[in-house]
């Protein structure tokens, strides 16, 4: 059975930090592209940021850069999305995917959730006071 499953969610303060965990199970996450999207009540699922295959490429929203950072440890078959200064405006529900691309673009990254395959479950972040 082909699944993500994530971890690290929570209540937080303004300003303080988590780390989101996705483990794959019944595949192996070396060979997918992998992001992490998130879906705020009443809006839209976004990008949140992305990782190419090879790991060479990532990309951010422009919401989140230079605060949020996209890793992977595919001898863990794990990527991580670690949250930092977070604010109100980041509470939502983050969901963890992968994409197995074509061999030719293992340079890219995904940040559309239309071309995702594999989903976490989803992880709520809550930021407040």
């Amino acid at each position: 059975h082909l699944q993500l499953v994530e971890s690290g969610g929570g209540l937080v303060q303004p300003g303080g930090s988590l780390r989101l965990s996705c483990t794959a199970s019944g595949f192996t996450l070396d060979d997918y592209a992998i992001g992490w999207l998130r879906q705020a009540p009443g809006k839209e699922r976004e990008g949140v940021s992305c990782m190419s295959t090879s790991g060479d490429t990532t990309q951010y929203a422009d919401s989140v850069e230079g605060r949020f950072t996209i890793s992977r440890d595919n001898a863990k078959n794990t990527h991580y999305l670690q949250m930092n200064s977070l604010n109100p405006e980041d509470t939502a529900v983050y969901y963890c995917a992968a994409a197995r691309l074509t061999p030719g673009v293992r340079s890219i990254c995904i940040m559309d959730q239309s071309d995702y395959e594999y989903w976490g479950q989803g992880t709520q972040v809550t930021v407040s006071s």
